[in-house]
């Protein structure tokens, strides 16, 4: 299936998309529902994904586990300057592929222009199915940005083409969870010590969303 690089036709009514070309390698796709805006990362975001990612929640639940569950030490800001790197380099072959496997997202605040935290495209299979992930720095929690963040960026995956999205989530972390739920997430099952931290099992939890049913589409819009 073809995925072009531009936004779809549809009517969004609770969303805008702008998709600019910075060079013929390079789109620039920013969402936004003039609450929340995605846009790629700068390496001038270097400095707070450094001390985002500092935070126990996100080093637990987002960061780099060894295979006994121990996380990697926290990142410098020369460590970030090269993760945010390679999310540029996503992008570029994004322009090629049509595939936003490993593509990021830094999530900030429309009105103050503030970066909160970051949603990324994990996968996405030869079948069209998308797995992605996201945090929120730890002040910025509790203000509804994860979940806007979470419905922008599936819709901006079902135009697409991708014929169904999914989360994995680490039971224990509840506040995620909610936000898989109140963005229109099905709940599909628990993989049962599927993760490991410190040593320790824990089970995983699956949620998914389908083009057809998912209850956060715009009534205007048709698949």
């Amino acid at each position: 299936m073809s995925r072009e690089i531009r936004p779809s036709q549809r009517a969004v009514k609770e969303s805008s998309v702008d998709v600019r070309e910075a060079d013929a390698d390079n789109p620039v796709v920013t969402l936004s529902d003039d609450v929340v805006t995605l846009r790629p990362w700068s390496r001038d975001d270097a400095g707070f994904m450094a001390e985002a990612c500092a935070d126990p929640a996100i080093r637990r639940y987002n960061g780099v586990l060894d295979r006994l569950g121990r996380p990697t030490p926290p990142l410098s800001i020369v460590d970030a300057e090269a993760v945010i790197d390679q999310f540029a380099l996503n992008w570029r072959a994004f322009a090629t592929t049509q595939t936003p496997s490993g593509v990021a997202f830094a999530i900030m605040d429309a009105r103050s222009g503030d970066v909160v935290g970051c949603c990324g495209v994990d996968d996405w299979s030869k079948a069209d199915v998308a797995q992605f992930g996201y945090w929120i720095a730890a002040s910025a929690r509790g203000r509804g940005y994860a979940t806007r963040a979470v419905i922008l960026l599936t819709r901006w995956l079902f135009e697409l083409g991708a014929a169904r999205v999914f989360l994995t989530i680490v039971a224990e972390n509840e506040e995620s969870v909610a936000v898989a739920r109140r963005a229109g997430f099905v709940y599909e099952g628990t993989m049962r010590s599927h993760g490991v931290w410190q040593a320790r099992r824990c089970d995983v939890m699956w949620f998914a969303a389908l083009p057809l049913e998912w209850t956060m589409r715009g009534p205007d819009e048709q698949t």
